[in-house]
């Protein structure tokens, strides 16, 4: 064995002997390295390497707590066995179908060191040994191109400063199509391979050579602008924005871009939307194609949807025979409906679509009870449903009646979605939802592709009430679906207002609507579950946020430390996200002999951290196991925003155990720890559908377009019991000020009016 120093790696060439273990989706293995006399654990991410391959390596010694010492392969490559030991210890090896350790040592003993060159240029001859057929001769030679074929293509990728990782992507993708894909258009990457984004296609092609102006940059680059932007929330880009961005972003001129919009066009990878004649004087929208589909196809469902009530109306005695049997079920409930919930149970009787929006103490929880009692005494199916499994499981406790996420509800197969970058759901056109009527709550933060999906599922003549907030923060995800149904002013809505006497007990719901209002809060803490800290110092707001959370907030508010949940504005900073989770981290869940721990990056994962899922992944497969250990029930799906505890860390597998709401378990492998965060403090805007028994808010300064009244009055809508603000009264007072909005582009109001005049 050789170790040297190359670029401060060690370099090691032995044989494989054995593969300890694979994960077969992203290529992580540990494996026995026969290295001369040594022998050598060796961990890495490999594409293509099998037991009985030779390898030359680059990495480093390192010295596991668990495992001790361990080679960690950053870069190798695959040679040839050059004597006859090495070559009949491959061939036996398994690694080529059909050759086992009798029939390796038949052919080595034949060919000795010609072997291989017999197999690749005169693979007939293989039939001259006893127990190999011409077929069978040519399998085997099959086999060892195949595996040459591979060897050669992650060769080539690592040329260009590849990952192995993500060239066992590729490779897995394009097969020995790579080589014509990378050198004419490398964007392509980025279009067909999940977890590879313009960013690495064009490190890639910048490697190749492509020239910066190559018209497949230039189109690249715009649809990733625009795939961007659908992160912020945005459905479209006006035309100068979307040019400006792109520009920033290629160091290149917007003249340069525009000629290729007509022509992205013509290929259907963008819509160019131009303005209404009364828009004069507004640019041209820009979408990215699914995007506009997404919108057209909502106001086309929701035109048909909404057809059925315009046949079903009812004359003035059947409406009056209808409110007097509403208020008989209110009175049996012992519910006293005011004129508006009185209004909204009879709008969605009536109606194939009905709205009901209202802030908190408004009583649409009563509301929606008395519209569900009321279907159920016609003998009617109605399926409750909500965007996470929070919402969901508020909604449950409500009403008293199953409710369950939309993905759930729509049965959601993230097997079936494979690597593609929607999700596909069993229930839509062709095999839609079998009920009578569907109600969704918390629609405030259902984008605009979940919601295309829940109407696909949904039967011309279903009724579909749809439930929400609409003061609270929009979606995570692209578009504003709530507001843009409600402002397109085409549906029966009710606006419910008056604070019910109970709701009204509360100054959490009397403070939510004064910020709405905006009118200025009593910070006097004469309030039994509304405080406020005046602190300036952030030291000194870390301090009583500890104290608050482990000390005096649990016994106040019967809950556990976890269980109390820190809201801020922002990620970056010193009350930013980053920040306050690593110093809570430490008070919270502080290290230990007896903790498991692993890093990704900068963060730090530890055994019982609270953790949040960062992005939609309809493929990552959860179950559900008994105290024994057996499963119960299984599923796929993690969604954006969703929280859990880590269980387990599996430093020699190199994976963790997440468990979520209603006991969901998910193995995470270590490359994919990118999807989760650390959530002892989360922002507000991924606290949305969520309700903590108590919040702690930091608040001292931020950038005014953040800073916001829609921010804080979603913060303190997520508190059941108990809000504590720590910071500065001047920056509460002038968020409820700043009435100002970050604008979305969105066109779903506008495709609504289009349709229904």
């Amino acid at each position: 064995m050789f170790r040297g120093n190359l670029q401060q790696m060690d370099v090691i060439k032995g044989f494989v002997e054995h593969i300890i273990y694979r994960n077969t989706e992203n290529g992580y293995t540990v494996l026995n390295l026969l290295a001369g006399e040594d022998e050598i654990t060796c961990v890495g991410f490999f594409a293509t390497m099998d037991q009985g391959e030779t390898i030359e390596a680059e990495g480093n010694f390192t010295t596991h707590a668990v495992y001790g010492e361990q080679f960690k392969i950053e870069h190798y490559k695959i040679v040839p066995p050059d004597d006859v030991v090495s070559i009949e210890r491959y061939l036996g090896s398994g690694a080529v179908k059909g050759v086992g350790e009798a029939l390796a040592a038949r052919i080595v003993k034949r060919f000795g060191t010609d072997t291989y060159r017999i197999i690749e240029e005169e693979p007939e001859r293989l039939a001259e040994i006893k127990g190999i057929s011409e077929r069978k001769a040519r399998e085997i030679a099959a086999a060892l191109y195949e595996k040459r074929d591979a060897r050669e293509a992650m060769s080539y990728l690592q040329k260009y400063g590849i990952s192995n990782t993500l060239a066992f992507r590729i490779y897995e993708t394009y097969g020995t199509r790579l080589y014509g894909i990378l050198k004419e258009n490398p964007y392509q990457l980025a279009e067909d391979i999940q977890g590879i984004g313009f960013k690495i296609a064009d490190e890639i092609a910048a490697r190749i050579g492509i020239h910066t102006d190559s018209d497949y940059r230039i189109r690249s680059g715009i649809l990733y602008t625009l795939m961007l932007a659908g992160t912020e929330g945005h459905c479209y880009l006006p035309k100068g924005i979307l040019l400006r961005k792109t520009g920033e972003l290629l160091g290149l001129e917007p003249d340069a871009m525009e000629p290729h919009l007509a022509n992205l066009a013509m290929d259907k990878k963008l819509v160019m939307k131009m303005p209404a004649p009364e828009e004069n004087g507004t640019e041209c929208r820009i979408y990215a194609a699914s995007y506009y589909y997404a919108e057209l196809n909502c106001a086309r469902m929701l035109h048909d949807l909404n057809v059925s009530a315009e046949e079903e109306q009812l004359l003035p005695a059947q409406e009056s025979g209808l409110a007097s049997k509403i208020d008989r079920l209110a009175g049996e409930l012992n519910l006293e409906l005011d004129e508006l919930q009185r209004k909204s149970v009879l709008e969605s009787v009536k109606n194939g679509i009905f709205i009901l929006s209202g802030g908190p103490g408004t009583g649409k929880t009563t509301t929606i009870n008395v519209i569900i009692r009321y279907f159920l005494a016609e003998g009617m199916d109605i399926y409750l449903a909500a965007p996470t499994g929070r919402a969901a499981k508020r909604m449950t406790e409500a009403t008293g009646y199953e409710s369950r996420t939309i993905h759930r509800m729509l049965e959601l197969n993230g097997e079936a979605a494979g690597e593609t970058r929607a999700a596909r759901f069993e229930r839509n056109e062709s095999n839609p939802l079998e009920a009578d009527v569907i109600i969704v709550d918390e629609m405030s933060m259902v984008d605009i592709f979940l919601f295309q999906a829940l109407l696909k599922a949904v039967l011309v003549g279903t009724r579909l009430i749809l439930v929400g907030d609409v003061n609270q923060l929009p979606s995570v995800g692209p578009g504003q679906v709530l507001q843009d149904i409600m402002s397109s002013e085409r549906f029966p809505m009710v606006v419910l207002e008056k604070i019910f006497r109970q709701a009204g007990e509360s100054d959490i719901v009397w403070n939510a609507h004064r910020i709405h209002a905006g009118e200025r809060l009593s910070l006097d803490n004469k309030s039994r579950d509304f405080f406020f800290l005046e602190r300036n110092d952030t030291n000194v707001i870390y301090k009583h946020m500890i104290q608050l959370i482990t000390e005096k907030l649990p016994a106040y508010v019967g809950a556990q430390p976890y269980d109390i949940q820190v809201l801020t504005p922002m990620r970056k900073g010193q009350l930013g996200v980053e920040t306050l989770n690593g110093i809570l981290q430490r008070y919270l869940n502080p290290a230990s002999e007896d903790k498991k721990e692993c890093t990704a990056g900068e963060t730090v994962f530890r055994e019982h951290d609270k953790v949040m899922q960062i992005k939609n992944n309809y493929q990552l497969e959860w179950e559900v196991v008994s105290k024994y250990g057996i499963p119960v029930d299984k599923g796929t799906g993690i969604f954006n925003g969703d929280i859990g505890i880590i269980q387990q860390i599996n430093e020699y597998a190199h994976e963790i155990v997440v468990e979520y709401d209603e006991h969901r378990r998910v193995t995470y492998p270590y490359a994919q720890l990118d999807e989760i965060e650390l959530a002892y403090a989360v922002t507000i805007h991924k606290s949305q559908g969520s309700e903590y028994p108590a919040v702690v808010m930091p608040i001292l300064s931020g950038p005014r377009m953040l800073f916001n009244r829609n921010l804080l009055y979603t913060g303190v809508t997520r508190a059941k019991n108990c809000v504590t603000i720590l910071g500065s009264s001047r920056s509460i007072q002038e968020m409820i000020d700043n009435d100002h909005q970050n604008r979305r582009y969105t066109g779903l109001a506008d495709r609504i009016r289009e349709l229904i005049m």
